[in-house]
């Protein structure tokens, strides 16, 4: 008779794994956890360094017209108009007492015209009857001279004085700050509250400089070159135009 066959073994049963619950959760890292952001920083310290504001100017009244004057403008348009203007009303008691059409007819090409020339001639006022003809050095002060709001404010105190009052936040610095996860909020003021609570306070003036700079060179809005960008690894934005 023909040997009978063996018996299959039945298989080994494996053990059941456990099931994933909210307490044996492995936590996500947190998009602004401080080692993180230190990498973001150290990566912005090493490819812009010594990052300078994009506004040409040579005296704290020049960078305050010139910032006013940036408001829904590019900085290179602004740097076209303010050479005129500058030598035409050269200081804050001359740009005071500049009449408005004259004004207006210089900086037409920076757009809302109109409300910017009374800014710039008010302006030129409030420096030269409250303040002795200086800018003042105090963000309290400074917002009381017309056309200097918190954001035009920062830029003055810390590109002239290197006060660091609070971390300017424009198109780029708002675009770039979500993109990283830095910030969420859907408005600049609340997106500068965000940053300050997890930016060094020694990284206020720098990183504004450096993430416009970046804005401009790779991570434009439209279509950004992730694929030159140095912070792409930390990037999870939906928009990203590559992944490595």
């Amino acid at each position: 008779m023909p040997p009978k066959a063996a018996k299959k073994s039945a298989p080994k049963k494996r053990p059941a794994k456990p099931a994933i619950t909210n307490e044996n959760r492995k936590p996500a890292k947190r998009q602004t956890a401080p080692d993180r952001v230190a990498h973001i920083l150290r990566t912005l310290d090493e490819h812009y360094p010594d990052p300078e504001c994009a506004l040409t100017h040579s005296s704290p009244w020049e960078l305050l017209v010139a910032t006013i004057l940036s408001a829904q403008c590019t900085d290179a348009r602004v740097n076209m108009v303010t050479p005129a203007l500058f030598a035409a009303f050269p200081t804050p008691k001359a740009m005071g007492e500049a009449p408005l059409e004259a004004l207006e007819a210089l900086i037409r090409t920076t757009g809302f015209f109109h409300n910017k020339a009374k800014s710039i001639q008010g302006a030129g006022r409030v420096i030269t009857e409250k303040f002795s003809g200086q800018v003042p050095q105090t963000l309290n002060e400074l917002i009381t001279v017309p056309g200097a709001a918190r954001k035009t404010a920062s830029v003055v105190l810390g590109v002239c004085f290197g006060l660091a009052e609070g971390i300017v936040v424009d198109t780029h610095v708002y675009r770039l700050a979500r993109r990283l996860g830095l910030a969420k909020s859907d408005s600049a003021p609340k997106v500068e509250q965000e940053l300050m609570k997890i930016i060094p306070h020694s990284h206020w003036i720098k990183l504004s400089h450096q993430l416009i700079h970046h804005g401009r060179a790779l991570c434009e809005a439209r279509k950004p070159k992730c694929h030159q960008c140095p912070l792409e690894t930390q990037c999870q934005a939906p928009d990203k135009t590559w992944h490595s």
